[in-house]
């Protein structure tokens, strides 16, 4: 199966953070057999959506929220990230007219279909009091350069097909075939192509603040304070002892090992903060156009026959 061409930034709480009874029906989760592990799940819910979307009418949103979730284990913490379907679905949803021609999202679900969800979903917010946050965010056929912010080059963890590269891919001491090095040091197993970042959240906002504060000081009123300051609203509404990752998802598959062995965006994105930060305007417009065009060439191939 083809993945989406999709990456996602996620936040992992620690169990022990959720609220009853959700911490107790995630322990239960976290300690069944046959739940899927790391490297399954993207595929796990990309063909949920699949069986949603063929059946007539298309099911554009599930009845109920899903029980899955991402699942990290630390120096003896579990993190759990919610997959949080239904929602998540809900706010692709709202925003799905804005990136079609007129009259295309027609194509992808009938109106009154669409309509119902809507309404379902403004009825569900007022139930709750507002919309909660969602641990998973999506870009499709792109990497925001926000993104990279909240990251340390050296948190890069990269597999290409079956061989680990730039981190050594072996089980962890609980067992869990996680995916990646994460933040505490912690190295689990993955043999699929994967390219993710990790780090612990009170890094994260670290970075996010350093980031806004360099541009706002050395570029004034422009867009990227905005988006910055969108990331890092997001990451506050988290346990502050929670997990940040940057996973690649299926974009890994759109370049070539050469291509994921030379990205380095986390590393350029910091090194364009540090050069305004220090008055080196080239190193900064330097870095900027090489996360730019690198990620320009990818995101090309969504229109490309």
């Amino acid at each position: 199966m083809v993945v989406p061409y999709a990456a996602y930034l996620r936040v992992y709480q620690p169990l022990a953070a959720f609220p009853e009874p959700e911490r107790s029906a995630w322990s239960t989760y976290v300690a069944a057999d046959g739940r899927p592990d790391r490297v399954t799940a993207t595929n796990s819910e990309h063909t949920e959506a699949l069986r949603r979307l063929i059946a007539v009418p298309p099911i554009v949103v599930p009845a109920r929220e899903s029980g899955e979730a991402y699942v990290r284990r630390a120096e003896g913490v579990t993190y759990v990230c919610p997959w949080q379907t239904r929602l998540r679905s809900w706010l692709a949803l709202d925003g799905l007219p804005d990136g079609l021609p007129p009259g295309l999202a027609e194509a992808f679900m009938p109106r009154e279909v669409a309509d119902q969800a809507q309404r379902d979903f403004q009825e569900w917010q007022r139930a709750r009091g507002g919309t909660p946050r969602p641990f998973i965010q999506t870009s499709t056929w792109n990497v925001p350069m926000t993104w990279f912010v909240p990251f340390d080059a050296g948190e890069r963890w990269l597999v290409l097909g079956d061989t680990e590269d730039d981190a050594e891919a072996e089980a962890d001491e609980e067992g869990e075939a996680d995916g990646g090095r994460d933040a505490t040091g912690a190295t689990t197993a993955a043999t699929t192509r994967t390219l993710v970042y990790a780090t612990a959240m009170a890094q994260a906002r670290r970075r996010v603040a350093r980031a806004l504060a360099v541009v706002r000081r050395h570029l004034g009123d422009n867009s990227l304070i905005g988006e910055i300051e969108e990331i890092g609203r997001w990451l506050e509404e988290f346990h502050p002892h929670s997990l940040v990752e940057l996973d690649y998802g299926g974009l890994v598959h759109l370049l070539d090992d050469e291509a994921l062995r030379g990205d380095q965006s986390v590393a350029e994105v910091s090194a364009a903060l540090t050069g305004l930060e220090t008055g080196k305007s080239e190193l900064a417009l330097g870095m900027y156009k090489r996360v730019v065009t690198r990620w320009r060439a990818v995101q090309a191939l969504e229109s490309a026959n």
